[in-house]
């Protein structure tokens, strides 16, 4: 179909569906097979575990800051184990990539669901029995996974209680739910595309949710292949991981041939992939709504998508410089140093488009466009703390100090959750017809960008000092941290204001559910295809298949009627209307160009939304 000839809509008018939803509230808002509800499903839930990861990082904070508290260093260490494993696991990977991926992928190339609806619906079905897992080890016996996200053996292996096979089976089943969710995403984007979507008229946000689901088919099942592993050791007696003559207390333990960096190796090179499975969606996010609220195409579209590809293939060879400290070969250790180095590459070509799309744009400066513009800074700021990271002589300093966790942080929580924030300000007309609240939502980004820096920059100070992470009481450390005391409490002051800041967010959009200004189809004035559905959007997105015409990007085209042309919207020109179809490469930068005409309305929307209103 890429190549496909763009259809006259007329030619397709025997394609129109007008199928209503599902009957009753369970099959249609629960059990749903729609993308859409998935979509949101995903969003939602996400969200509420957000909270939670956030609850135990404040517990965290508080024993660090305030190591007199009554807080056993067990529960510490329960707190920022689970911490770490509920925002990867449970927030950031289903938001982006089962929320917005769910939701979007569809409605931005023509399509009216994914190719597997039912294995869709299963996909977030199968994320409950994780969160039961996750929030079950809270209650067993021994407490929840107290060994680090990362669980390295033989720690994990002798951890006390069955929270840490419960941590390990959850984990499973949220890379069962990534695989099913990434199947579905690769056949839709390849199968269903709407004629005239060549693979270079999708949006970046397609893209990047494209190479995102290849790395977790690629990724995840390795990691699965680990906790496999690891449940075997904690509950079979297997030795995968444990050498000979492991010594556990005064115990001698039975186990044979075993090796604990083979753990290592298995978790890095699904761990790794999974830092771009948590940024890329949110990198084609930022470039879809920066285009927008710019009003200029983005800078260098081919080079934007060759990037996120070379990003997701130097993601494979590079997870040796997490295991910089285990003893490895220096010549092995070079070889990752480069290959991390190189990475730095693509994401400085994105960078620097980012701000070449900004350069001389007429900048809008809306929640979401604040969100994205603040996602280049934090992402500028992380990338930058990385290199240090990847050469090995430097990395012996800082490996396993507050450096890594600032870094991380910048790389992942910041650049994610504002990546998310600036989505769900952007795509929220689209979901439910209605908009945030602008005054709100700057409130809220200001609260979050000031208080999230006053968090995880000074981490990066008491790193180079030596501060250890993971450690409870810096009391038990020689007295040179002693004079570090006093930014450990700011940073948790910080931490506080940034958690009870997010009521703003979730009372913007409870208050917007209620009582928010409804808008049209297109309220941003935005070219891509979901803007041309209907606010929130049919059951099966169009009545009509959508034929494409144009690139996604085509702001400020010379003599058109607005700043702005619909992919849609044909060539206004008889001789333009008839010259050959635009292929993948004529249509890299905005397709087969021309002026524009209409308004940029929904075709064959009949004349009403699913509320029964006039639509735009």
């Amino acid at each position: 179909m890429s190549d496909s000839v763009p259809m006259d809509p007329a030619a397709v008018a025997h394609e129109v569906h007008d199928h209503g939803p599902p009957k009753g509230f369970w099959r249609r808002w629960v059990f749903t097979s729609d993308h859409k509800i998935i979509g949101i499903q995903f969003l939602l839930s996400s969200l509420l575990w957000g909270l939670i990861g956030g609850g135990l990082a404040m517990m965290a904070r508080t024993k660090i800051a305030f190591p007199d508290i009554e807080m056993g260093e067990q529960f510490y260490n329960m707190s920022f184990t689970m911490h770490a494993s509920v925002m990867i696991f449970l927030v950031i990977i289903p938001a982006l990539a089962g929320g917005f991926g769910n939701y979007l992928i569809p409605l931005m190339i023509g399509a009216r669901d994914m190719a597997f609806p039912t294995l869709n619906m299963l996909s977030y079905w199968v994320m409950w029995p994780a969160f039961g897992c996750f929030m079950a080890g809270f209650f067993v016996e021994g407490g929840s996974a107290a060994t680090g996200w990362t669980a390295y053996p033989p720690l994990s292996v002798f951890e006390t209680g069955s929270g840490q096979t419960l941590w390990a089976t959850g984990v499973i089943l949220v890379g069962w739910s990534s695989v099913m969710g990434a199947v579905n995403y690769i056949t839709t984007i390849i199968k269903l595309r709407a004629p005239g979507m060549t693979l270079f008229r999708m949006p970046l946000t397609v893209w990047a949710l494209f190479i995102t689901a290849i790395l977790q088919l690629l990724a995840t099942p390795v990691l699965a292949s680990a906790m496999i592993c690891l449940i075997g050791e904690r509950e079979l007696g297997t030795s995968f991981f444990l050498p000979n003559s492991t010594v556990v207390g005064d115990t001698l333990m039975a186990r044979d041939g075993g090796q604990p960096l083979l753990f290592q190796h298995m978790f890095w090179f699904y761990s790794h992939p999974a830092v771009y499975i948590m940024i890329l969606p949110a990198m084609g996010m930022v470039s879809d709504i920066l285009a927008t609220f710019c009003r200029k195409p983005i800078f260098g579209y081919r080079p934007m998508a060759f990037s996120l590809m070379a990003i997701a293939g130097l993601g494979f060879v590079v997870w040796g410089h997490h295991m910089f400290m285990s003893g490895m070969n220096p010549y092995l250790g070079m070889a990752f140093t480069i290959s991390t180095t190189m990475i730095a590459l693509p994401s400085a070509i994105k960078v620097f488009n980012w701000l070449g799309t900004m350069w001389g744009g007429q900048i809008h400066f809306t929640s979401a466009n604040l969100f994205s513009i603040a996602f280049v800074a934090m992402f500028i700021i992380g990338g930058l703390t990385g290199i240090f990271m990847a050469s090995s002589a430097v990395d012996i300093h800082i490996h396993d100090t507050y450096f890594i966790v600032g870094h991380i942080h910048y790389v992942l929580f910041t650049s994610s959750m504002i990546g998310i924030f600036g989505g769900i300000y952007y795509w929220f007309p689209k979901m439910f017809g209605k908009k945030l609240d602008e005054r709100l939502g700057k409130i809220h980004f200001w609260l979050t960008f000031v208080f999230m820096n006053g968090v995880f920059f000074p981490m990066h100070y008491i790193g180079t000092r030596g501060y250890p992470r993971r450690i409870a009481d810096w009391r038990n450390y020689p007295d040179s941290l002693a004079d570090l005391a006093w930014i450990n409490i700011f940073m948790t002051i910080c931490a506080y204001v940034l958690f009870l800041s997010q009521i703003v967010f979730f009372w913007n959009i409870i208050k917007s559910l209620r009582k928010g200004e409804r808008v049209g189809n297109n309220p941003w004035k935005a070219n891509s295809l979901e803007w041309h559905a209907t606010s929130p959007p049919w059951h099966e997105n169009f009545q009509i298949i959508p034929t494409v015409y144009r690139g996604p990007y085509e702001f400020s085209v010379p003599g058109a009627d607005e700043d702005y042309v619909m992919q849609t919207q044909p060539p206004k020109t008889p001789a333009a209307a008839d010259a050959p179809p635009a292929t993948d490469d004529s249509a890299a930068d905005g397709g087969a160009g021309g002026e524009g005409e209409g308004d940029g309305g929904a075709i064959g929307s009949g004349g009403k939304t699913p509320e029964g209103e006039g639509g735009e």
